[in-house]
């Protein structure tokens, strides 16, 4: 199988998926033609670079969605965790539950991980651009959490400035 990273190509369309989301009902991204999506994929709810990562989100929310924009947050967790995650910090956006990794999968973002000696699968955290017509034109591979969100929205910004 090729590698994900071969698969994806920036201006082509994005792989399309279908998940259950935080707010109870599933979500295609289709649904959101018209808008930039930013989605982001993170390893788990309430530890702390990922919450360091969400709040990121949440201050720079109006932001984005000035620039229309709607950011998706998507990790393995079940959609009970996530609900506690967005009730404890308040989160403005919908998370989505890849229970399955599937669309960690198709986007290259569920990989071998190492930790102290030990191999295992997992979510590197990444995020991907995608225009109003469901293209991917930006990924962000090996995310560091500091300013990260600032580079995702300034990416934007000089999209709407051309």
């Amino acid at each position: 199988m090729a590698k994900q990273e071969e698969i994806l190509t920036i201006d082509a369309p994005s792989p399309d998926f279908t998940l259950p989301a935080s707010h109870g009902e599933e979500v295609s991204l289709k649904d959101f033609k018209g808008k930039y999506v930013i989605l982001y994929f993170y390893p788990k709810d309430n530890t702390p670079g990922c919450t360091t990562e969400a709040c990121d989100f949440k201050d720079y929310h109006e932001a984005f969605k000035n620039l229309d924009a709607v950011i998706l947050g998507v990790s393995p967790d079940t959609l009970k965790s996530h609900d506690k995650f967005i009730e404890k910090y308040q989160l403005p956006f919908l998370l989505l539950a890849d229970e399955e990794h599937t669309v960690a999968e198709a986007y290259g973002a569920w990989v071998l991980k190492k930790i102290y000696g030990r191999e295992y699968m997992g979510i590197e955290r990444s995020t991907f651009i995608i225009d109003k017509e469901g293209n991917l034109i930006k990924v962000f591979r090996k995310v560091k959490v500091k300013g990260h969100v600032e580079a995702a929205l300034e990416y934007i910004k000089e999209l709407e400035q051309n």
